[in-house]
Formats: C-alpha cells, sequence, structure tokens
C-alpha cells in the first residue's frame, strides 16, 4: 500500500525516533509498504517519520541512483568518489552511528518531504553503523560513498535532522519562502503527500 508521504513542517519530522522492538506488531507489512512508496515517489531512501511513524526503521536502495547526471568533470570525480562498493538494498532497525570518518566530499541532495528543493551538503565519505536487519539479526558495517551519503540522509531523519539544515546560509535565505510555502500545503509533487495545512 502507498502511504502519503508527510510534508516539511510536520512535527514527526523533528521528533528523535523511538527504537523498535521485536514483538512491534505490523512491522513486515509496515517495511513492504515503505518500500513501495518509495519507489511510487521514486526515492532512494525513506526513514518511517517521512510516513508518519516516530520509529527508528530507514531504507535505502541505492540501485535506483541513475548515473546520467554525470555531465563534468567534478561530477565525474564526485561519482568516482563515490563508487568504492557495491550499491544496497537494505532496511535498517534500530540503527546506531558508531563512527564517520574520512573526507568530507559535496552532493547535491534532495528530499521526498521536500519537493522541488536540492543543495550542496558536505558529508564525511564513510559511516559505520550498527543495525538490525528485518529478521532482527543484528550487524556491524562500515558504508562508504554514495551508501553511506543516503544512509547518512535517512539516519538523520531518525534523529529529527532534515538536509536543509546544512545548506550554506545564502542558499537557506534562498529557500526560505519555498519552505514556508511547503509548510502552509502550497506545493505539488507527483506523488501523494500529507501537509501539516491544507
Amino acid at each position: 500500500m502507498i502511504l502519503p508521504i508527510y510534508a516539511y513542517g510536520q512535527p514527526v519530522l523533528r521528533q528523535k525516533a523511538k527504537e523498535i522492538t521485536s514483538d512491534f506488531r505490523g512491522l513486515d507489512k509496515l517495511i513492504e509498504d515503505m518500500w513501495e512508496t518509495m519507489y511510487h515517489a521514486n526515492g532512494v531512501g525513506l526513514a518511517a517519520p517521512q510516513v508518519g511513524r516516530p520509529i527508528r526503521l530507514f531504507m535505502v536502495d541505492t540501485l535506483q541512483l541513475n548515473n546520467d547526471d554525470d555531465d563534468d568533470e567534478t561530477e565525474n570525480e564526485e561519482e568516482a568518489t563515490a563508487e568504492k562498493e557495491p550499491r544496497i538494498k537494505q532496511a535498517f532497525i534500530n540503527a546506531q552511528k558508531i563512527e564517520e570518518t574520512g573526507e568530507e566530499w559535496s552532493y547535491e541532495e534532495g528530499c521526498l518531504s521536500i519537493p522541488d528543493i536540492t543543495g550542496e551538503v558536505d558529508r564525511p565519505e564513510t559511516i559505520t553503523l550498527k543495525y538490525m536487519d528485518e529478521q532482527f539479526q543484528e550487524h556491524t558495517k562500515t558504508f562508504t560513498g554514495m551508501n553511506a551519503r543516503v544512509i547518512q540522509h535517512e539516519y538523520d531523519h531518525i534523529d529529527g535532522v532534515l538536509f536543509v539544515e546544512y545548506l550554506k546560509p545564502v542558499k537557506k535565505q534562498l529557500i526560505r519562502r519555498k519552505l514556508e510555502a511547503i509548510r502552509k500545503g502550497k506545493a505539488k509533487a507527483k506523488y501523494h503527500m500529507k501537509f501539516l495545512q491544507k
């Protein structure tokens, strides 16, 4: 089932999400619905707060990233940096960040909860996470490049942080009115959204 994506301004997007217990009812269905919702919206990641659930769950599918935007040398260099490991499709339950390392690199990010706004975000190239998979088996793994970036973006969601907070002051000023329009429900997306006001 395709779920509505909660838009910028919704309080759930600013909450620190709660851990999930192994007896959490309906988790398999929620994960299935979140995959369907993410693909319907052409996303590469989705966190539970974005569908109104303040729990520590997010999914990432970097296989969905395309390479069609490598138009200049700078982007090609960034892609080379980003492609240090195979892309992934994975649900992350109760993820805990162990460390972020490596040189920071810049990449233009967007968010399904903030339609039609993108911006350059600097993030470290590597993240190590402890998390559980869908069978509640625990893993500790290090991710690099684009995998790390998408994970960092989605991990921020379960901590109540949005990518726009990382933007430079000038960019923040430029998008201020657009963000306010989204908060007021005056934005359109190609997928169903749940606005704070409408």
